[in-house]
């Protein structure tokens, strides 16, 4: 068997042209992120540094930080070596080490201008540079609450998607290609719409070129996500994948990119989210086990931590297959 072929749509393009997909590398990785590596630019791009620190994991904001932090106390403890720990007042180091960690931690109340007291700048060039800090430390403060108010207030869509797609009985005797899905956040989103975009490299009188259709779904939009949602797309006649095989889509190298838009009621602006799939995520002959029940009171609880769960479903004989 092999992949039913129908019209193409330039429409469906995801915007990767024709080019084909090699070595198993996914057009839209698992996290969203586009898969496409980027040269010819500067080394220093100053136009993306703030989308890189509003973009960038919790993790990696914080050790810049204070990296950012440590370095400026480390440059001006030596700043102030330089010109003489004697010109510091109250410094009580008698070795180098100590002098250092005198100045330093003298430089670290500077910046943050908060000034304890018991070291003080002498002289000219020491409380310039002890002004010039304090300067530079109100002006970076500023900047990192500005960057930390950006990330929190910055909306965004955390969907929990399920690790596989499963091929399963769907109707009477039918089969569907399906996901589940979830809100990780307590926010409500509504006016839900999403797009599955199935591609695949095909042999073009000797050329590989790549693929892209736009599967038909159960549904796609849902007014208010409560719950999960079960994204489907029915293999019946009209689907591309009626007749698929596991090698089908191996030789092929058949990718699924989900493309999520809703409305997020909290920040009262539209949200996005992406994922991608891989024909090695398919699972064939299982259906989702239910991740929502509820408690003695009748309240319906959603248990996330069973998004992925399935188990062993018998597929219904396609006739003709």
């Amino acid at each position: 068997m092999s992949i039913q072929k129908r019209k193409y749509n330039p429409e469906d393009d995801l915007g990767f042209g024709s080019q084909p997909v090699i070595k198993n590398q996914p057009l839209i990785r698992q996290d969203g992120s586009v898969n496409v590596k980027r040269q010819g630019l500067p080394f220093f791009k100053a136009y993306e540094t703030f989308h890189r620190l509003i973009t960038m994991s919790w993790t990696k904001f914080w050790l810049l930080i204070l990296a950012g932090y440590f370095v400026a106390n480390v440059l001006f403890a030596l700043l102030y070596l330089a010109i003489g720990v004697q010109y510091l007042n109250g410094a009580e180091g008698t070795t180098t080490y100590e002098h250092f960690w005198d100045a330093f931690f003298f430089s670290a109340q500077t910046i943050a201008t908060v000034g304890y007291g018991r070291i003080s700048p002498k002289g000219m060039a020491t409380n310039t540079v002890a002004a010039l800090e304090s300067m530079l430390g109100l002006v970076g403060f500023a900047l990192a609450t500005g960057l930390l108010y950006g990330r929190f207030s910055r909306p965004s869509a955390k969907i929990l998607y399920s690790n596989n797609l499963l091929v399963a009985p769907y109707l009477e005797n039918g089969r569907g290609l399906m996901f589940r899905l979830a809100n990780l956040r307590r926010n409500t989103l509504i006016d839900l719409k999403i797009e599955v975009i199935f591609s695949y490299n095909e042999d073009v009188n000797g050329k590989i070129m790549r693929r892209f259709y736009q599967l038909d779904l159960e549904r796609t939009q849902v007014s208010i996500l409560t719950l999960n949602w079960t994204v489907v797309h029915p293999l019946d006649d009209k689907s591309p994948l009626k007749d698929m095989t596991p090698e089908d889509l191996e030789r092929t190298e058949a990718t699924f990119a989900v493309l999520l838009k809703a409305f997020d009621d909290t920040f009262a602006q539209n949200v996005h989210s992406r994922t991608s799939y891989q024909h090695h995520q398919l699972v064939w002959g299982a259906r989702f086990v239910p991740a929502f029940d509820r408690d003695q009171d009748g309240r319906i609880v959603l248990d996330l931590s069973k998004i992925s769960e399935y188990k062993a479903a018998d597929l219904p004989v396609i006739q003709g297959a």
